[in-house]
């Protein structure tokens, strides 16, 4: 039986709230504050959703 890939909604959550302050502090830096934050916030959330193991009890 093939296993499940990691997948969390808490990551997804916690990934676009720190890709936005991230992306925000970085795109303020380049002049556009908005579309940085947006951006961040969609990679942030592809990322920690896609990488995060979520619990460590997992069967």
């Amino acid at each position: 039986m093939a296993r499940k890939p990691h997948r969390n909604g808490r990551g997804l959550f916690l990934g676009a709230v720190l890709g936005a302050v991230v992306g925000a502090l970085l795109g303020r830096a380049a002049g556009m504050a908005v579309p940085g934050a947006l951006l961040g916030a969609v990679v942030g959330a592809a990322v920690l959703y896609r990488i995060n193991p979520g619990p460590w009890n997992r069967d």
